[in-house]
This record gives C-alpha cells, structure tokens and sequence, in this order.
C-alpha cells in the first residue's frame, strides 16, 4: 500500500469512528483536540502533524495538535481520558500506552476499557547500531562484549517504557547481557 493511501485509510477510520461516536449531534461542530503523548520533532508529533490538515479538510474543522509530555505518554492518556467522550478528542501514543500499566504501580487509565482504538497510524523498524570506536560489527561480537563487560556498555532510550527501552531490553533478555538504558526525554529530531 502507498504511503498516500495509507495516509487516506487512516484519515477515513479517524473521520469514520469521530463520526460515529458523535452520530447523534452535527459533526463536527467545533474543532478537534489531536494530543499527541511525545515532543514536537520526534516521529509521533510528525505524524499528527502531517495528517492533522487532511483531517481538518475532510471534516470542515481546525484539528489542533496539542503535545502533552511526560510520564512516558501517561500525562496525556490522563487528559484524554477525562476529557469528554464526544470524537473531539483524539490521542496519539505508541508502545508505552500500554507497558506503562506493568512498569508504574498506578496509572490514570485502563488502556482496554477507558478507549476506543480509531486507527494504526504507522509502524516502524527498530535499528541496531554502535559507535565506530566500539570494536565489533555483528550482533555476535556485540553480544560477546556484553557479556565480557556486563554493565559496561549502554544504550540510548526515549524515555522508560518507551518502545527503544523495550527493544533494548528485550535484546538484554534474550541475549542474557547487562547493556544498561540511558534515558533521554525524548527522541525528537536534532
């Protein structure tokens, strides 16, 4: 599927389920709060902000974008989900909309039944990649490092929970290594 079409599919299931959600009403009526749960640059914002004007097109009303930071994406699934449930209120997350509920001992929302999932927005690859002053060039010897040097070595992270802090760790489990996440605030563009 091209990307133009997958931006058009999406587009249609967010105006469809808006739509529906608000079926006993003229909709819209006033414009829509798109909130997305990471910085502006990195690659959430980017994508609300490249469909936010199709979707105002196509429903007549301004779509703001609206970015709320921090707790991993929790201090904006909190304000969607006291907001009203009237399709003027959209959210944008990735991984951590849900591993949060196992990594904090309470969060704000129950990710199955305090939502309504609209659309898959986009998917993405994770890459493996190390500085050119660390001496290996194939996961094998990454991994025979690691483990020669438990704690040694780091990886850079979005933030915890986020889905590179997962990649990282997962690739700790399976590798049975100790490469220690330094997590930065987000993984906005530079």
């Amino acid at each position: 599927m091209s990307r133009a079409c997958s931006v058009r599919v999406a587009l249609a299931c967010i105006v469809s389920a808006a739509a529906s959600v608000a079926s006993a009403q003229n909709f819209p009526v006033k414009a829509v709060r798109w909130v997305v749960s990471f910085p502006p640059g990195g690659s959430v914002d980017s994508i609300a902000r490249r469909m936010g004007p199709p979707l105002a097109s196509a429903l007549g009303q301004q779509v703001v974008i609206d970015n709320r930071v921090g707790a991993s994406g929790n201090i904006a699934s909190d304000l969607v989900v006291r907001s009203a449930p009237d399709g003027y209120t959209l959210l944008s997350h990735t991984v951590p909309f849900v591993v949060n509920t196992f990594l904090y001992s309470r969060v704000p929302y129950d990710p199955v039944n305090d939502f309504a999932p609209v659309s898959l927005l986009a998917t993405t690859a994770s890459l493996l990649s190390v500085h050119p002053s660390v001496p290996v060039r194939t996961v094998k010897e990454l991994l025979a490092l690691a483990r020669a040097k438990p704690g040694a070595l780091n990886y850079g992270s979005a933030g915890v929970g986020t889905n590179p802090h997962i990649s990282g760790e997962l690739f700790n489990y399976l590798g049975k290594v100790n490469m220690v996440a330094v997590q930065y605030r987000a993984a906005g563009r530079r």
